[in-house]
Parts: C-alpha cells; structure tokens; sequence
C-alpha cells in the first residue's frame, strides 16, 4: 500500500457533511469509544480513514452491524482468496454505479492482487479482463445474485462445482454481492465520496 500522509485526528475532529456524505458527520469526541478506537486504530495502519467509517459513524448500532458482517464475510478463511472476493465487490459495485465502492475496494483489489491493472478491467468488463475462466465463473454469479437474484437455480451451482466452488464458496460469493448491494445502496443515499488516497493505492510500486 503507498502510505498517505498521516494527519492525526483530535477529539473535535469533523469533516464537512457535503466532503464526505449528505448526513451529519459526528467528531470523534462525539463517538461512542469502540467506534472511536476502531476508527484509529484503522487510521494508524492506513495512514488515513476511509470516508465510510466517518460516514457511518453517524448511525452507532448500524456502524457496527455494518463492519461485523462485512469484516466475516471479507476477512475469514475462506475458499475464496481476498483478492478474488475484492473482485466481487468492483464488479458488482460498477454494476450498481457505485463510486464509493469501486473506487475504495479497487485499491485494495489492486494491493491484494499484486496487480495495477486489475481492477479497472474489472469494473470496466470483467468478462474481457486478465482472469481465470474460475474467476468468470465466480463473477458471473456474483453478478446474477446483484441483479437478478430471483433467476439462481442449481444450474448455477452445478456449474460453479464444475469450477471447484464448493456450498461455502458459493453461500460467499452470494452473500458478498448481497451485502455490498446494501453498501453500495448506503454509498449512494448519503452521497458518500471516496478518499482522495484510494486513486493512487497499488498502481505505482513503493517508493
């Protein structure tokens, strides 16, 4: 990750509603603690805080409803490798024309991936981008499931067996486009912007 400029926040610390979402931002002092110290403890190892944390902040109960389901479906072992569940996000994040998200987790797709070009091919097309027929496969059901997931029938999960996906893996791939069709729906109602930091982030190598 290229590191950012690192700007500590104090206690009073808010940023305009209309930089970062329609909705009131709280300052950190306005935080309840453990909403706080995550935010910190986020900014010590990023050197900055994603927009969706100060965003969020101002609804407690949802802040962290939100980062418990998010952080078991991306941050567990799994079938699926990080990068390819980052892959998931950017593709069905374009689908639902959502900046803050395909802006924020193309970065980390691009770190995770080792690969600068990545995640622009897959928010662009992900069937023309450089994957695996796997990762197609995976893609294309993430993408039923966003939009369409009325038509899953055990078709597609025959299909995703021929592939190795096991019933976890599939339950993941579903469940990721699921929960970021509610992110990507939040990003857009509280019109919230991406960081400034994330449009560099994995493109250039350190240093």
């Amino acid at each position: 990750m290229i590191a950012a400029s690192f700007t500590p926040l104090t206690q009073d610390h808010t940023m305009t509603s209309s930089t970062i979402s329609r909705f009131p931002v709280p300052s950190l002092k306005e935080m309840p603690d453990d909403i706080r110290a995550r935010i910190e403890a986020v900014q010590e190892k990023s050197g900055f805080v994603p927009n969706v944390f100060l965003a969020l902040a101002y609804r407690p109960d949802e802040f962290r409803a939100f980062f418990a389901l998010h952080d078991a479906l991306m941050e567990k072992d799994s079938g699926l490798t990080k990068a390819e569940r980052e892959m998931i996000v950017v593709a069905t994040s374009n689908a639902n024309q959502c900046q803050y998200c395909v802006v924020a987790h193309g970065a980390i797709l691009r770190i995770r991936a080792k690969n600068p070009q990545i995640a622009d091919q897959i928010a662009v097309n992900y069937r023309k981008a450089d994957i695996t027929p796997r990762q197609k496969a995976m893609l294309d059901f993430a993408m039923k499931v966003s939009a369409e997931a009325y038509k899953v029938s055990e078709d597609d999960f025959t299909k995703l067996a021929r592939h190795g996906f096991s019933n976890d893996d599939i339950w993941d791939i579903g469940a990721i486009s699921g929960f970021f069709g509610l992110s990507n729906r939040i990003a857009n109602l509280t019109n919230m912007r991406p960081n400034d930091e994330f449009y560099l982030m994995g493109r250039l190598p350190k240093g």
